[in-house]
């Protein structure tokens, strides 16, 4: 159970509290905390006041319904609020929540010591839930660029256009000189050896005749 104490620092209707307290303390979520809680004050019957709860979640609108009998929530969660402001007035101050969409929400008749500290507490869930949601766009961003594969780029074998030009072959054409008279004999002497028309006894004797005759 919620204790109603920490909510009485400024002047809080303790009736309007305890009431008020006891019905959200149904309806927190897991890991949800009543951080402020201001109570209306009109200026001639402040019977049945109007409440503002400020959790880490969310702002909480209080209103007593069957004269008493009964209490009436609504809520909107950080992430559906633009901002919220205060206007401070003879009798009090408006609180005013400016959602995403839709109308503002004012409150009249808030306490002006509750109306700067209901602010504040709303101003600092606001700037946190901001700074998450800018966080986990981060986190994601970053997911996203590391899930994407960049192309690799074929490494060539030869690193750079000089050694392509040095690695190229340049086939070399070799020029035959024309068989002097001498080499074109001895050439068709060892043909006619080849093709058995000559004995070997034959082929070294014409062999030596033609190179004595050099």
């Amino acid at each position: 159970m919620i204790s109603i104490d920490r909510f009485l620092s400024d002047e809080q209707d303790p009736k309007a509290v305890e009431k008020v307290i006891g019905k959200l303390n149904d309806l927190l979520t897991s890991g949800e905390e009543l951080l402020y809680l201001a109570v209306q004050k009109k200026p001639a019957v402040n019977l049945l006041p109007d409440s503002i709860a400020i959790s880490n979640k969310r702002i909480f609108y209080c209103e007593p319904g069957n004269l008493g009998l009964t209490m009436n929530f609504k809520d909107i969660s950080w992430k559906n609020i633009k901002e919220v402001s205060f206007k401070e007035e003879f009798f009090g101050s408006k609180f005013i929540c400016v959602p995403q969409h839709g109308e503002n929400i004012v409150t009249e008749f808030i306490p002006k010591i509750q109306a700067r500290k209901l602010h504040q507490a709303a101003n600092e869930q606001l700037e946190a839930f901001k700074e998450l949601t800018r966080q986990q766009k981060l986190e994601e961003n970053r997911a996203s660029a590391s899930s994407i594969n960049v192309p690799q780029t074929p490494q060539s074998t030869f690193e750079t256009p000089i050694e392509i030009e040095e690695a190229v072959v340049i086939p070399q054409v070799q020029l035959e000189e024309p068989e002097d008279e001498t080499t074109l004999k001895l050439r068709k002497l060892k043909t006619l050896y080849d093709k058995q028309l000559i004995t070997q006894e034959e082929y070294e004797s014409k062999k030596a005749n033609i190179l004595d005759s050099l």
